[in-house]
């Protein structure tokens, strides 16, 4: 019997409770009883949605009496979830996650999986079992990006052990079956630390994607260009630019990096060293990335004060310095120089005298197109230290970069004042365009005194002239 089916009634005429089929299964982890499963119409393929998985279904749900409560089919719309995250009632996560593609099935699911105790008012009575007919449109994985873009989707194959996920430094055992096109490109083994794939050949998503997985897990993982081989691609492996691929990944083991709160003071320092080294090594050879990841760790070990003392809270405060001066000279070589000023900002609040910090926030004022700030730095790596030869040639370069700053300056005012010139005797030449031709119009003395008519003493003195009214003065006689 379906969700849909007319329930039957007995011969005095009332309702008969649903009962399941011998077919169903008890599928609950504890095998209580509390969810059975009857498939009514087979899946295809072997998948079914893992934990994560944005699951798209069609349901029909119905009281034990035959009365049905909610429908998407009703809807005439899918219904969609994030499988195993709490979203929708214990008996769908647990049901769901055990179904194919196109697989329709019957749960009988007790009111312990479903609303419990309180129902859900007004349509639903409290401690009611629940009969829902599910079927299974589509999914799509986990998607594991931090900004939810799908670059980066989960699909489990087998599920890992525990709960524990690798850290950020956990060392990693691994096996990696890379594929673009259904064509592998790469199968091997390797171990490395999270955080440093990149020097073992590890794309950006597949170690991002192994940071959630679980020990003993196996998954198939799709990523989009931007965190597999971007723009470049891989030539080596015949990977073209801007390639999606896939790889199945499985943590075969790992071991997490120790947390800081986990060290006393002694072991931090030694780890802050530690990192230090790598860092500097990466350096040296040109992976300012990897370098920039390394002192940021190291720095974590060492910026909190509470737990040194003595002679260890001066080489505490001696690596932090270290740790800001070598994350700004990372950030100058990659040309990212607000951050490389606020390394700088950090290491001089530290030491105020830091030759230094001063030297390289003047190089990242430069960088900024702000050479006056930067010469103010460089003339006081000069008053610490008045044989720095670098710090004076950077003036020079200061001065240059002023002197050709005003010299714009000057010629974009010149411009900007020229413009102004220039539209004022615009609007003046208008103005006078939109005057009244006198001498068209009125004629030479006027069209009134061509026109008005001669008084009757005008007529009997023709030859004296109107006296003027303001003067009292005869006018050209």
């Amino acid at each position: 019997m379906t969700a849909d089916d007319k329930v039957e009634t007995t011969s005095e005429g009332t309702v008969a409770e649903y009962t399941p089929s011998p077919n169903a299964k008890d599928i609950t982890p504890n095998l209580d009883g509390g969810v059975l499963k009857e498939i009514t119409k087979e899946g295809h393929g072997y998948e079914t949605p893992e934990t994560g998985c944005q699951v798209s279904v069609h349901y029909v749900g119905t009281l034990t009496d035959g009365t049905k409560f909610d429908s998407s089919r009703d809807k005439d719309k899918p219904f969609e979830f994030s499988l195993g995250k709490g979203s929708v009632i214990k008996a769908w996560d647990i049901g769901v996650a055990t179904m194919r593609k196109g697989e329709v099935a019957l749960f009988t699911c007790r009111s312990d999986y479903a609303y419990g105790k309180n129902g859900s008012a007004p349509i639903i009575p409290p401690d009611a079992t629940l009969i829902f007919e599910i079927e299974v449109i589509d999914w799509i994985g986990e998607d594991l990006t931090h900004k939810k873009d799908g670059g980066i989707i989960r699909y489990q194959i087998t599920k890992g052990e525990g709960f524990a996920t690798p850290n950020d430094g956990a060392v990693v055992e691994v096996r990696l079956i890379g594929k673009h096109e259904d064509k592998v490109f790469e199968e091997r083994e390797v171990t490395f630390p999270i955080g440093e794939g990149s020097e073992y050949g590890i794309c950006e998503g597949v170690e991002r994607a192994i940071e959630k997985f679980k020990q003993g897990e196996k998954s198939r993982i799709i990523l989009k260009s931007k965190y597999a081989f971007k723009a470049a691609g891989k030539p080596e492996l015949n990977i073209p630019p801007n390639a999606d691929v896939e790889y199945e990944v499985e943590l075969k083991n790992f071991e997490k990096a120790k947390e800081s709160w986990s060290l006393d003071s002694t072991e931090k320092l030694e780890q802050a060293k530690f990192l230090k080294e790598k860092g500097t090594n990466y350096f040296k050879s040109g992976k300012y990335s990897l370098a920039l990841k390394m002192y940021k760790k190291m720095i974590g070990f060492v910026e909190s004060d509470m737990s040194f003392e003595g002679e260890e809270e001066k080489e505490r405060k001696s690596l932090l310095l270290s740790g800001h001066l070598n994350l700004a000279l990372c950030y100058l070589k990659l040309e990212e120089h607000v951050e490389a000023r606020e390394q700088c900002n950090k290491a001089i609040e530290l030491d105020s005298s830091s030759e230094k910090g001063l030297f390289r926030r003047g190089q990242a004022y430069l960088g900024l197109a702000e050479p006056e700030l930067a010469k103010a730095d460089f003339e006081a790596v000069l008053k610490l230290e008045p044989n720095n030869k670098a710090a004076a040639n950077h003036i020079l370069m200061c001065n240059k970069k002023i002197k050709e700053q005003k010299g714009r300056e000057k010629k974009i005012y010149a411009n900007m004042f020229e413009k102004f010139a220039q539209r004022d005797r615009e609007k003046e030449e208008e103005w006078r365009r939109n005057q009244p031709d006198v001498m068209k119009t009125l004629g030479e003395w006027g069209q009134d005194e061509r026109e008005r008519e001669m008084t009757d003493f005008e007529r009997e003195n023709p030859n004296i002239l109107m006296l003027d009214s303001t003067s009292d003065e005869f006018k050209n006689m």
